[in-house]
């Protein structure tokens, strides 16, 4: 069982909605990734992530899906690469990773409540 937090703690978690705007292979990753250019509003702007999400999508797929990120995070050095949010997913039965996103779209940088 996951350990118990608090209403508040969870309120200091920016997770916001945003739209892929560019994805490319990352080779220089230890674990196969992309790297991500997400649009999460005129509030907090474009920003970059790392994201092991190799095995369900393609970049091309990517482009143009809403995904939800923790955008309140430090910056992460991965590599050349800086990542400046978290993607949000979750893993299948074979540990592949899969998005979570949105069901109808929302505007971009929308908060999770």
């Amino acid at each position: 069982m996951a350990e118990e937090i608090t209403y508040a703690d969870f309120e200091r978690v920016d997770i916001r909605v945003g739209t892929i705007v560019e994805a490319s292979p990352f080779p220089e990753a230890r674990k196969p990734a992309f790297k991500l250019v997400i649009d999460f509003g005129p509030e907090i702007g474009t920003k970059k992530s790392s994201a092991q999400i190799t095995v369900h999508y393609t970049p091309e797929s990517l482009i143009g899906r809403q995904v939800l990120g923790v955008v309140n995070f430090p910056p992460r050095q991965i590599g050349p690469f800086r990542s400046e949010v978290l993607t949000l997913g979750f893993e299948d039965e074979s540990g592949a990773i899969v998005l979570a996103a949105v069901e109808q779209p929302v505007p971009n940088g929308r908060k999770m409540m």
